[in-house]
């Protein structure tokens, strides 16, 4: 990660627009990151990261520079609710299955970069084995196995083992195929393929008890001591190719390192992003589930502050992993938080509701805007939209003022209005070529009368 605060702040705004003090904060923090990696191991352990406070309504932002913060330094991030540790009348999730999921992520992440290394050795060998289903290899006449038997996963009848051709003809037919199947000829063809047939769970833990992951644990556990069973099933040659390169590359695979190195992965740059960490702030004055709320804010403080949590790729420490919460707070304040967990997160800074022209940079700066994306899938319907700029103010603002009127979701608004805007555009789309152009009296005509009625709105935008 070499990129400077300012690159990444700059790499930020290709996809949110504005709250620049938001971008500086992660952006620094991102560096301090790279910044420890370079000082020697006594010093390093003990610099802890600087974790963040994002204050701001709904819709502003926060989880997008959280999400696109991880993407760019490639590091594990997994987005946990606040609210899902809690809930009134039965106990949440447990707290550590946060560290749990980031470190899911973060093999998931590793293993498909390693996969990518032996990509070309897994797909030689899944050649030899497509091969194999239409030229097959002598066969060689070998006893039952015992345990087999016992667990029904084997046919125990022993079969005369076939007259083979010779290994010149082998060869000469094998290669014949081989040369099909590299010019894609044999893709529909369908052979029978053993595979590995999906298990039941053996264990099902009531959902909301807290102990799914238990439950997922050992499900693992359990299942890996009992013998795979594998059924025939009739596949193209493209359904089998999928199935073998997975199981070539798994086998190609060192698990162990895998696990090693995503286990380093979560504990040195994981980022969780805690949302709605307001939702678990007790009212003053308040009674019932409000003991229930402080009581989550004390089960979050261990893993934020460092501890170790047990997953199934062993033991994790999350002294190191950068956490990022959020929330509203249009009730309660950052300092109604118990005080030990305000402490761990040093870095505050606050998002700003979004405006008319916010809204419209929205609509048309962002690599992955919404006037760009409505425009490519209408494309393919040979339907060419046209934003123009004062289209794109009216949208904009009446984005705005149905937020102002009803519940203010931020961005999320123009979601809503962009599909209601070209509904029939899209329900008319039939292939024919077209042109639409999405001007301000386009605009006024589709939205106005729903936007003027409040009643309307609230339903339908």
């Amino acid at each position: 990660m070499d990129l400077t605060p300012r690159q990444i702040v700059e790499e930020l705004d290709r996809y949110i627009i504005g709250q620049d003090e938001a971008k500086r904060a992660v952006a620094i923090a991102l560096r301090n990151r790279a910044r420890r990696a370079k000082l020697p191991p006594e010093l390093r352990e003990e610099i802890m990261p600087k974790n963040i406070l994002m204050i701001g309504p709904t819709g502003v932002g926060k989880t997008e520079i959280a999400r696109r913060l991880a993407k760019l330094a490639n590091a594990p991030f997994v987005k946990v609710e606040a609210t899902k540790f809690t809930e009134v009348g039965y106990v949440g999730r447990d707290v550590e299955s946060a560290v749990r999921e980031l470190v899911d992520a973060a093999v998931r992440m590793v293993k498909q970069e390693k996969m990518q290394d032996v990509a070309a050795e897994a797909e030689r060998l899944t050649e030899e084995r497509i091969l194999d289903l239409f030229v097959p290899p002598p066969t060689r006449q070998t006893p039952p196995n015992p345990f087999s038997l016992i667990w029904g996963v084997a046919d125990p009848k022993v079969r005369d083992p076939e007259p083979q051709p010779d290994n010149s003809e082998r060869t000469e037919k094998r290669e014949r195929y081989r040369k099909l199947l590299q010019l894609g000829e044999l893709e529909n063809h369908v052979v029978e393929l053993e595979v590995e047939e999906q298990r039941s769970p053996f264990l099902e833990l009531l959902p909301g008890s807290g102990m799914e992951d238990l439950g997922a644990s050992l499900n693992e556990a359990l299942g890996s001591f009992l013998p795979k069973k594998r059924v025939r099933r009739k596949l193209t040659v493209a359904e089998a190719r999928n199935i073998i390169l997975q199981e070539e590359a798994n086998k190609l695979l060192d698990m162990d390192a895998v696990t090693r190195e995503a286990v380093a992965r979560a504990e040195e740059s994981g980022i969780v992003f805690i949302d709605e960490i307001d939702k678990v702030v007790g009212t003053p004055g308040g009674a019932g589930p409000d003991i229930s709320r402080e009581g989550v804010q004390r089960d979050i403080l261990p893993i934020v502050e460092g501890s170790t949590v047990i997953t199934k790729a062993g033991p994790v420490r999350t002294d190191h992993i950068l956490f990022i919460a959020a929330g509203a707070f249009h009730v309660s304040k950052p300092s109604d938080l118990i005080p030990e967990l305000q402490g761990r997160f040093p870095i505050r800074v606050h998002l700003q509701s979004l405006r008319p022209s916010d809204f419209a940079r929205i609509l048309t700066e962002p690599q992955n805007s919404l006037t760009k994306q409505y425009t490519a899938l209408l494309a393919t319907e040979n339907i060419h939209l046209q934003f123009t700029d004062d289209g794109i103010l009216a949208i904009a603002q009446t984005a705005a003022e149905v937020n102002s009127k009803t519940e203010n979701i931020g961005a999320r608004r123009l979601h809503t209005i962009m599909e209601k805007l070209l509904e029939d555009v899209s329900f008319e789309a039939d292939g024919k070529p077209g042109k639409v152009v999405i001007n301000e009296e386009y605009v006024r005509t589709k939205l106005q009368a729903i936007a003027e009625d409040d009643d309307l709105s609230r339903y339908i935008l």
